[in-house]
């Protein structure tokens, strides 16, 4: 029987490649773009950001030039509760979170292959940089790094299961960027050129704190910004204006650099502190989930990345319970910030990872 694809479409030279190159494969397929959010929602236009109209019209003109069907899912009401919802509440508790692999583990990956299965197809195809590979061995479906390593995906792929990833195919994950601009080009893609969005896409242009106090229609209070010591060096805006690591936009003068270190909800107060104080080795996580083996039996050696930007380092794992994860680092890491994810690697295979304590 023929496989079908569904081919989730941004409006963004990715996935519109991602199209292009399952349809080369001989699969039938069509494009389905997600609309997240009402603009009400988060109360600006979208005219020129993801999951903007424009960006829906971009992805219809490529289904178009590729002869596929073209459908708007309207998937906003389960991402206003799992992505937004998500991300206001852990930055009120203190905590940093990446609604990038929220969307990917509630939305794309859950309710869009649900949706898949719904419509008798046989994969979700994205324009994400990451592979997947079937392990003859063990029978798992792994995840694994892209080619391109400027590109890699994985960090933000890492909480896909066994049905997930035995559903889904991600074809940039052998190409360039550069590649994939090439073939855009060479099929006269109107979005050959289109700039990668790097904001989060409900939040214009970085404002957290704003969008959060618009969202939820509460004002956060004013407190002390503290040394170590607890000397109060000045007033801060409210702590969801603040991540750890953060120095620029303390709106303090200092005689020597400072950075945040925690944000103390018990009174209110960010903590700051030199740089040469915001590193260590322990990183605890839960909401942990594994990808190469059903659990981790005995210390493991990986390398971890503690962010999507970072390198990943040498580290030793250890479950310590069904739902939690140790790693220690070999050398110390800057800035481990609760609510981003620890990520574990195997040379170019995800073996799994969690959110950060």
């Amino acid at each position: 029987m023929d496989k079908k694809a569904m081919i989730a479409m941004s409006g963004g030279v990715d996935s519109s490649v991602a199209a292009l190159l399952t349809m080369e494969e001989g699969i039938a397929c069509v494009g389905v773009t997600l609309k997240l959010f009402q603009n009400d929602d988060v109360g600006v236009s979208r005219t020129e950001r993801c999951c903007s109209l424009a960006d829906a019209e971009d992805a219809r003109r490529v289904a178009a030039a590729l002869g596929m069907p073209h459908y708007v899912f309207d998937f906003s009401e389960d991402f206003r509760e799992d992505v937004i919802g998500r991300f206001v509440k852990e930055y009120m508790e203190g905590r940093t979170p990446n609604p990038c692999i929220d969307c990917n583990r509630h939305i794309k990956f859950q309710r869009l292959l649900q949706r898949m299965r719904d419509m008798g197809f046989d994969y979700i195809v994205t324009g994400h940089y990451a592979r997947v590979a079937l392990d003859a061995g063990s029978g798992r479906y792994l995840l694994k790094t892209a080619a391109d390593p400027a590109k890699d995906q994985s960090y933000v792929l890492y909480a896909m299961t066994q049905q997930q990833l035995a559903h889904t195919r991600f074809p940039l994950g052998g190409l360039r960027k550069a590649e994939v601009r090439e073939l855009a080009a060479a099929k006269g893609f109107g979005n050959a050129k289109k700039r990668d969005s790097q904001d989060i896409c409900f939040v214009l242009d970085g404002k957290y704190g704003d969008f959060i106090e618009q969202y939820t229609g509460k004002q956060f209070p004013a407190g002390d910004f503290v040394n170590e010591e607890g000397r109060i060096l000045g007033r801060h805006r409210g702590l969801i204006r603040y991540t750890v690591g953060q120095r620029r936009g303390l709106g303090l003068a200092l005689p020597a650099p400072l950075y945040v270190r925690e944000k103390r909800l018990s009174d209110n107060a960010v903590v700051l502190c030199p740089d040469r104080a915001l590193y260590t080795c322990g990183v605890e996580a839960h909401e942990i989930n594994l990808i190469a083996a059903d659990r981790i039996d005995r210390p493991l050696r990986v390398t971890a990345k503690i962010r999507y930007s970072q390198g990943a380092k040498p580290a030793t794992a250890v479950q310590t319970d069904e739902d939690r994860l140790r790693v220690d680092f070999d050398e110390p890491q800057r800035a481990v910030t609760g609510g981003q994810a620890v990520v574990l690697y195997d040379g170019d295979v995800v073996v799994g990872g969690g959110t950060i304590l």
